[in-house]
């Protein structure tokens, strides 16, 4: 049952501890955060329509939770001098993810990585300044790290967010 119909929560963050389900008031908290993550507490109660004290809690818990896990700017690709991105595709050995995780996560370039289930073993995000790093990034760095068997790439030509994200 999912959490919409008010089931029970699943695992916060992967830790093992279960989170209590999210209410009216904590989906608004999140799409305030989500829409300006420097709002004051004052400000978030305002838009909230709860007390100061109540807003500041119920995001205390939401950190204590993992359901909310930092505050950070959004940066622009583009604009910030990253105008190649690319997903890559890797299959690894069998039992080497942690290993290769541990190494993804010391390249530079690499934004996202995620571990999948289906016809590769990892998704990659990359973006870099240019083509010439982004096949430094795959051939020199991600190629070469042990468990690697092998990638595919593909670039990115556009991107958008969702307009129905479950928070808005």
């Amino acid at each position: 049952m999912s959490q919409e119909t008010g089931s029970t929560a699943g695992t916060a963050g992967g830790t093992g501890r279960s989170a209590g389900p999210l209410d009216e008031v904590d989906r608004r908290i999140l799409r305030e955060l989500t829409e300006d993550a420097r709002l004051s507490i004052r400000t978030l109660a305002e838009r909230v329509h709860v007390s100061r004290t109540n807003a500041y809690a119920r995001v205390e818990r939401l950190l204590r939770d993992g359901v909310v896990t930092g505050f950070r700017a959004q940066v622009a690709p583009e604009p910030a001098g990253l105008g190649t991105s690319a997903y890559i595709a890797l299959t690894i050995e069998q039992n080497t993810w942690r290993e290769v995780s541990a190494e993804l996560a010391r390249v530079r370039y690499i934004e996202h990585a995620a571990l999948l289930s289906g016809e590769h073993d990892v998704l990659a995000l990359v973006r870099a300044p240019d083509n010439a790093t982004l096949r430094d990034v795959v051939l020199d760095r991600v190629q070469s790290i042990a468990g690697v068997l092998s990638t595919r790439t593909w670039l990115v030509f556009e991107e958008f967010d969702g307009t129905l994200s479950p928070w808005q």
